[in-house]
């Protein structure tokens, strides 16, 4: 038993099989480096996996949301705050909220514990996908796998649901050059294919 205090935040684990490989031959990675926009040196691609298609996380991202959905529903529905009424003048404002606001959080503590898991939800692994840190490649810690589902998933509670969440997760088909949707950029994350 060691006498010495433990570390804090603790070393990097050498045998996380997700973090980042050195380049080979000691070269500067994909594309010659450049940098990258968050300050670092070189190409912070260098020695991960490479990046996932946009198409796929879509595909991914609406598993998560159809798993999630039922559990939104079903709770919804057990504690009364499910709102169907297509009739403007029949919907309750006040259950239509609850209803968004469990949703929000739902999503939000699945994608987060999920991510700080593994670096992937359901529809991820059965993908062939993963979150990954841009600096290093290793799994997203807790803090930053909320901060990536904050942001893609706040705005469900209030307004512009699925407009938000489109153009949050859309924006990976045009992002150059690390295909980030608003949420990964916040969070500095990117998504990588792993098969």
């Amino acid at each position: 038993m060691s006498t010495e205090p433990p570390q804090y935040p603790p070393p990097p684990d050498d045998n996380d099989p997700f973090r980042k490989q050195p380049p080979p031959y000691g070269g500067s990675g994909v594309g010659g480096g450049g940098g990258d926009p968050y300050g670092g040196a070189g190409d912070p691609l260098a020695g991960m996996p490479p990046l996932a298609e946009s198409g796929k996380r879509v595909l991914a991202r609406i598993i998560d949301m159809i798993i999630v959905g039922v559990v939104v529903w079903l709770l919804s529905w057990g504690f009364g705050t499910s709102e169907f009424d297509v009739d403007p003048d029949q919907v309750q404002y006040g259950k239509s909220f609850g209803q968004s606001l469990l949703a929000a959080v739902l999503y939000i503590a699945y994608d987060s514990f999920m991510i700080s898991r593994t670096g992937q939800t359901l529809g991820k692994k059965w993908l062939g996908m993963r979150v990954a840190n841009l600096n290093d490649g290793a799994t997203p810690t807790l803090q930053t796998a909320l901060v990536r589902a904050a942001v893609l998933w706040l705005p469900f509670a209030f307004c512009c649901a699925c407009i938000w969440t489109a153009i949050c997760g859309g924006w990976s088909f045009f992002d150059k050059p690390y295909k980030q949707g608003l949420h990964d950029k916040a969070a500095k994350t990117v998504v990588v294919s792993t098969g």
